[in-house]
């Protein structure tokens, strides 16, 4: 099969024009060899680059190849210079697709279906239109005539899921979606979707192991790519994201999500990591988050603690002594019993405060919406990522507070920290209520 592949490819590729039997003969013989297809990729690209200008049959081949090469709009300047004929109103369409743009897609769906395209075919391709625009009263109506006439196949069964998934019924398209792979093993639309679909609810091992099946044979899905390298990112796996990334820039070199996640994955493979750290506050947490009531306390104690709304260990070592003993029949029986618990525990009254935030001097402005509580939360306690974690590190920040302190400018100085921690950061501090501090 390799040497069929190795002998099929440039005899393709040398021909003067293409029709849509030459892409899909193509698409063919570089699915079946991993090797074939980054050379003939190689191949494309270079044929793209040296494409000067062209028209008729030849801006038909090189529209063709900007499509594949994931260049959209190049993609089409070639196009509208092509002869006018079924097969350049088929890839403008799926150029419009691919950009999103549904309604000029459909449009030239329709001139190609006019020019004689096979209709079964486009009326799938539109009924999958209608569903992408949010139109799902009518692809539901195209899907049952199209169900009655073909039967099910893979196409009806994805767009089933589809218009099932993008009605809110995850279930039932995850069903539609491997049917429709195991009708035709590998069927990319359903398994992008599925793997999309696994990716939101948290099953990250099947998700990666579909996003690599959407990449691993043309035509590649570009969002998979990014979905996959986002993924691996979570995992720690940053060689892998930058394998990713690579690939979405080898097609499109100015792609600006892509350029700034690369320089992101890059940095991120030189920082260093605290496991023992990270496990020793943990391990603090989990003890802070003991409820008071897991204790045998007196009654007294007790009670008093409800109604001061000290729920947990780290509600009560946020606490002084002085505080207790202001409470009404709170005495030092109370207090020595509270002290031991915490001595228990290695902890002691007033432990709280000790890390908090400073208030600031009078006449220094508090961070925007800011409330004591949410100021002189630990950043420990919130969720970051490694990279975001390790660069407030670098910049000495504790808590809440101090990072709300912060200008935009002054966390993207730190090395390491690009726009991908910056949007993070600015998430982080919006569920707390606070912002970044604007220059002044």
């Amino acid at each position: 099969m390799e040497q069929a592949v190795t002998d099929a490819v440039p005899a393709i590729l040398a021909k003067e024009a293409w029709t849509v039997e030459d892409y899909r003969e193509l698409v063919k013989q570089l699915s079946s060899s991993q090797e074939g297809f980054r050379k003939s990729m190689s191949s494309l690209s270079q044929m793209e680059a040296g494409a000067g200008e062209v028209k008729g049959a030849s801006a038909l081949k090189v529209g063709i190849v900007r499509y594949m090469l994931h260049r959209y709009p190049d993609a089409l300047t070639a196009l509208a210079e092509a002869t006018d004929n079924k097969d350049r109103r088929y890839f403008q369409a799926l150029c419009w697709k691919s950009l999103c743009q549904y309604d000029k897609a459909a449009e030239e769906f329709e001139r190609a279906k006019a020019r004689g395209w096979d209709a079964d075919d486009l009326d799938l391709e539109l009924a999958e239109l209608s569903a992408l625009s949010g139109d799902l009263e009518r692809a539901s109506d195209a899907l049952k005539k199209l169900a009655d006439k073909a039967g099910e196949t893979a196409w009806v069964l994805y767009l089933r899921g589809l218009i099932d998934e993008l009605s809110g019924c995850g279930s039932r398209a995850v069903e539609s979606y491997a049917r429709a792979r195991e009708i035709s093993p590998g069927f990319g639309p359903a398994t992008f979707r599925l793997a999309y679909w696994h990716d939101l609810h948290g099953d990250e091992e099947e998700a990666v192991k579909l996003y690599r099946e959407c990449t691993s044979k043309p035509p590649v899905f570009l969002s998979a790519l990014m979905n996959l390298a986002v993924l691996y990112e979570d995992m720690g796996q940053y060689d892998m994201v930058i394998r990713c990334i690579n690939r979405v820039l080898a097609v499109q070199p100015n792609h600006p999500r892509a350029r700034l996640f690369l320089k992101d994955a890059e940095a991120s493979r030189t920082m260093y990591y605290d496991e023992d750290q990270a496990k020793w506050i943990a391990r603090r947490n989990a003890v802070l988050d003991i409820p008071v009531t897991d204790f045998e306390l007196s009654v007294r104690a007790r009670n008093c603690l409800k109604k001061m709304n000290i729920r947990n260990l780290g509600d009560l070592v946020r606490t002084t002594e002085a505080e207790l003993l202001a409470y009404k029949n709170f005495g030092e029986t109370s207090l020595k019993e509270i002290k031991d618990m915490l001595t228990s525990r290695g902890l002691h009254l007033g432990q709280g405060r000790e890390d908090q935030v400073p208030v600031p001097p009078v006449g220094e402005p508090q961070p925007r919406g800011a409330d004591d509580g949410a100021v002189a939360m630990r950043i420990e306690q919130i969720e970051f990522s490694v990279r975001a974690r390790k660069a407030l590190e670098s910049l000495k920040v504790a808590t809440l507070g101090q990072l709300a302190a912060k200008t935009e400018a002054e966390l993207l100085a730190c090395k390491n920290f690009g726009q991908t921690s910056l949007n993070e950061v600015r998430q982080r501090l919006a569920e707390y209520g606070l912002q970044l501090r604007e220059p002044s």
